[in-house]
């Protein structure tokens, strides 16, 4: 697809400034684009020096109900106090506007910075935070959104890379072969659907801004059911036992303080680890098209990428056959 061609590519400052003030909003400055890629996102100031996350959704990815189901989460969590950001309202509730040929939605602006994982009080509060969050989440469950299966979506994401263009032969085979290794050593982590709750999904530390120890959640976008585990173990970095129980034991005295946590699920890390290697590699093939992307992460086209991401899948598929030791 040509990069002109791209929806995207419709989506100048002046179109963005447009929609927004198409929402009843004065924009009196330019928008600021944000580092996002699965979306569009800009801050933008409003006439009252109030800051505003403007967000376009992708076209084509999220439905209108899995976009406001979304939504009604964050406005359910803002109700009980959680730190997060709910997308505001116009009069008659809607959260979800279109402007512009866009679907878009706005929140107010969390300022901050990411935490530190070295930092035992920082991991206590995001334990915390978390753990409100999926309160919250256990109460009830997604209708629209979708469910978090290791084998479905690990499938799907390498028959993305097999179909696309970036294998050579020798490394179609290696890839065709260690995929079809990890399909059968993620089978037996599968989980029960009743072991699953509203989580966020993404909960990397680009998602959580704060100060001091003081954090909020932000870009609800991957929201789905899963087992709690699964915005917890990218907080996990220590690669020592002694590191890696010191981060474990703040996250989840911190968690507790709001819910408690089922150690069973520990076992699923390294299966979660290896869904997400897989997801990122089938996302960027994915998205090349997007014009956004090339520049940003011009190591795919590289043949020497793709033999270090298979020899990484090889890893993980030694590491699933033999948990870490302190969680044998």
């Amino acid at each position: 697809m040509p990069a002109s061609s791209h929806p995207f590519a419709e989506l100048s400052p002046a179109r963005v400034v447009a929609a927004v003030e198409s929402l009843g909003f004065w924009l009196p400055g330019e928008p600021f684009a944000l580092n996002s890629y699965e979306n569009r996102v800009f801050l933008v100031h409003d006439e009252e020096r109030r800051r505003w996350v403007v967000k376009f959704y992708r076209p084509g990815r999220w439905s209108d109900a899995e976009i406001r189901e979304e939504h009604a989460f964050l406005h359910e969590l803002v109700a009980a106090g959680v730190a997060v950001a709910a997308p505001w309202q116009a009069v008659d509730g809607e959260s979800l506007h279109r402007a512009e040929g866009f679907r878009l939605a706005l929140f107010p602006h969390l300022p901050g910075q990411a935490p530190e994982l070295e930092n035992p009080a920082h991991l206590f509060a995001l334990g915390e935070l978390i753990g409100a969050v999926h309160a919250v989440g256990a109460r009830a469950g997604f209708q629209s959104r979708g469910r978090l299966s290791l084998v479905p979506m690990a499938r799907h994401a390498s028959e993305q890379v097999l179909q696309s263009r970036w294998l050579d032969r020798h490394q179609r085979r290696a890839y065709t072969r260690v995929s079809e290794a990890l399909l059968s050593a993620l089978a037996p982590h599968a989980w029960a659907d009743e072991r699953a709750i509203r989580v966020h999904g993404d909960c990397h530390l680009g998602n959580i801004l704060g100060r001091d120890e003081v954090f909020a959640l932000v870009d609800f976008d991957d929201c789905l059911m899963a087992p709690a585990v699964q915005d917890l173990w990218m907080l996990l970095t220590a690669e020592h036992e002694a590191e890696w129980q010191m981060q474990l034991s703040e996250v989840v005295e911190g968690y507790e303080q709001h819910r408690d946590f089922d150690r069973a699920e520990l076992r699923l890390i390294e299966a979660l680890r290896t869904l997400r290697l897989m997801r990122h590699s089938a996302w960027l093939v994915a998205r090349w098209e997007d014009p956004a992307f090339p520049p940003a992460f011009p190591w795919l086209a590289d043949s020497a990428y793709w033999d270090g991401h298979i020899r990484l899948l090889e890893q993980q598929r030694q590491v699933l056959e033999r948990a870490p030791r302190w969680l044998a």
